[in-house]
């Protein structure tokens, strides 16, 4: 069955679904399509077949011949898709395929290969074995059109051990994948939106027409794809959630010299599945001259057919076109063509019951996550938001996303009202929150400073992202620094003898700095043993985290505290920290110095100070105070006479 996906406004909801449609089973697959349901992990499957499986050189990127894409059992066509991208640009190209690596031919082969993927912000390096998934001898998920050529179904290797295994790619968006193979950006035209705003039902007018304009225009410099969510009665062999290649685009003039525009659509599985009127001997090719005919049909490949515009727009309803990339790595404008040669981005959360306000419907939307954004001479400014998707748990392949929207306003910095500025119209925004995974705005922005505003849909919904900003002119990004609370009334330690112990310690990104309990990675936060030993009843604790500033730029911190069972299994493991703390001196506060007094019963315990965010690095000292619950002993001996006081010399006479 298909999954979909929605996105929600406060008064109307539209449906966006994923697209995963796998081919369905030819005559001579019989047997082989429960393989689908028993995927497993990135790194396993039969030994690669074919002489050669060099992935930057055996197979031109150039050549269509050569990187022709075809989809196997997996339900995959969402990222094929975006895989013909690196067609387009050697610099791509490289960029996920290092130059340089050895083929199978040379001494130095050892049998593996190393791609790169953008994930949040920065190239990760992947590096997988020379070992594919086969049936009967032959690629069973990915593979190109010639069987020797190996670079698309070890990329897809790749990309499966990213995300877990090769059933987490069973369905998902082009877009994702285009922005994870070149780190740029993406957009999704909406076929069925375009035709309805035109206002005309016969042919492609208006709106329709500029569409296919401009896709024309942007054939050579970016890969545009296309999408069936839900055909037509009787065009079921074009499939359901799935996505295509458009290829080609060519403008003629038909026998009447009236402009005729044809479309060139390639389908990842592998074969000519429409029968639309320009087919091979369709009645289509009667309008144009037979030499255009035989040059157009000479040029198909397996799984392409020719589509004309008014067939392409009512058969098809979605087209996501990547964003054209320089030679220099920079983006183009898909609407204007200028170079956005600056770029900006920051990373930020919404954090339950502190930064989670939900959208511009509910009270708490002020306390979103806030960012100033200056722009130093009139630019065309693309600002994305793109959230980290939360995995879902086990035997439920994909990844889930929260309705994020975003929203602009140009302030006077010095002078800004939040709560007064919030309240009057952007200069820009999102049309609605949506389930998508980066959601982004297109602005002619003038110089000044600009309020940038991402949102959830719903309040207290926790989650992370990754703001992005290109631009033509120059532009500077900084996140609005939360005021700090006001020091409550300090709690005074009840009087007594106290022990005082001293410990310090440090955050390291990508090893002890895991970040608050919103995130997965709070276990490897440091942990600190804490012993509380039997008495008449719970011990007065006092616990201080004081971090070290540096340039007195202190960080969101806190602390939790946890009850090891009586039994003692398992006190120093991870699986601990999962449970609900014992108490906790949260929201994380941009304090240096953060406390809680409090009474604890006898037993062993687990202190661990966080910082709100991962990976961010600082040094604390953890100070623990208990009070020592003993007895005042009050002496009844006499001794006898009263002292007299007595100089040293007379002492000394005597």
């Amino acid at each position: 069955g298909s999954r979909r996906r929605w996105r929600r406004t406060p008064r109307r909801e539209s449906r966006l679904r994923h697209l995963q449609a796998p081919p369905p089973p030819s005559p001579g697959r019989r047997g082989t399509t429960n393989t689908a349901a028993r995927l497993g992990d990135a790194t396993s499957g039969a030994r690669r077949e074919g002489p050669s499986c060099h992935v930057t050189r055996s197979a031109a990127p150039g050549s269509p011949q050569e990187g022709q894409v075809k989809q196997g059992l997996l339900g995959d066509c969402w990222f094929l898709c975006a895989c013909a991208a690196l067609q387009k640009s050697r610099h791509l190209l490289d960029q996920v395929f290092p130059p340089g690596q050895p083929s199978w031919l040379d001494q130095t082969y050892r049998g593996s290969f190393t791609c790169r993927v953008w994930q949040f912000g920065r190239w990760v390096e992947v590096t997988v074995d020379d070992r594919l998934p086969c049936l009967a001898g032959r690629l069973c998920f990915s593979r190109c059109q010639r069987e020797d050529v190996f670079w698309l179904p070890l990329l897809e290797k790749v990309y499966a051990k990213v995300h877990g295994s090769y059933e987490q790619l069973w369905a998902g968006q082009v877009a994702d994948a285009l922005v994870d193979l070149t780190g740029g950006l993406a957009e999704r035209w909406n076929l069925k939106d375009v035709a309805g705003s035109s206002g005309q039902q016969d042919g492609p007018r208006g709106a329709e027409r500029r569409t296919c304009r401009q896709l024309l225009s942007l054939k050579d410099r970016c890969l545009l794809s296309c999408s069936v969510l839900s055909p037509r009665t009787g065009t079921r062999e074009l499939g359901e959630f799935h996505a295509f290649i458009v290829s080609d685009l060519r403008e003629l003039q038909d026998l009447a010299g009236r402009s005729v525009l044809l479309l060139r659509i390639q389908n990842p599985w592998g074969r000519r599945c429409w029968q639309g009127p320009w087919r091979e001997g369709g009645e289509g090719w009667s309008q144009v001259e037979p030499a255009a005919q035989a040059e157009l049909l000479s040029q198909l490949q397996d799984g392409e057919f020719w589509v004309e515009e008014d067939e392409f727009l009512r058969e098809f309803d979605e087209v996501t076109i990547g964003f054209p990339s320089t030679e220099a790595g920079h983006l183009q404008s898909l609407h204007s063509g200028k170079v956005l040669c600056h770029t900006q981005e920051l990373p930020g959360a919404w954090v339950k019951g502190q930064s989670a306000g939900g959208c511009r419907n509910n009270s708490g939307f002020p306390s979103n996550p806030k960012f100033w954004l200056r722009v130093c001479e009139p630019s065309e400014v693309y600002v994305g938001v793109l959230q980290r998707p939360r995995v879902r748990a086990a035997g439920r392949p994909g990844r889930d996303y929260q309705a994020v929207g975003l929203h602009l306003w140009k302030v006077e910095k010095r002078r800004v009202n939040l709560p007064r500025a919030l309240s009057a119209p952007p200069v820009a925004g999102t049309a609605c929150h949506a389930y998508d995974r980066e959601v982004h705005l297109r602005c002619e922005l003038s110089p000044g400073f600009y309020l940038a505003v991402p949102s959830t849909f719903l309040k207290d919904v926790p989650g992370q992202f990754l703001l992005r900003v290109f631009s033509t002119g120059r532009v500077a990004l900084s996140a609005v620094q939360p005021a700090a609370p006001s020091p409550g009334p300090r709690e005074v330690p009840p009087a007594g003898e106290w022990e005082t112990v001293r410990l310090r310690g440090s955050w390291r990104a990508g090893r002890t700095a895991g970040g608050s309990r919103n995130f997965a990675s709070y276990p490897s936060n440091p942990r600190f043993p804490l012993s509380v030993p039997q008495g008449a009843g719970p011990r007065c604790v006092r616990i201080s985290l004081r971090q070290h500033c540096r340039d007195l730029q202190c960080l969101p911190i806190g602390f939790h505290v946890f009850q090891v069972p009586a039994d003692g299994g398992g006190q120093d493991a991870p699986s601990l920290l999962l449970q609900e703390p014992l108490l906790s001196c949260v929201p994380h506060c941009y304090a240096q110095e953060v406390s809680r007094l409090c009474h604890l019963p006898a037993g062993a315990y687990r202190i661990v100070p966080s910082t709100y965010l991962p990976d961010t690095e600082g040094a604390f000292t953890l100070t623990v105070e208990t009070r020592i619950d003993r007895r005042s002993i009050h002496s009844q001996e006499m001794l006898g006479q009263p002292l007299q006081e007595a100089s040293f010399m007379a002492v000394m006479k005597a």
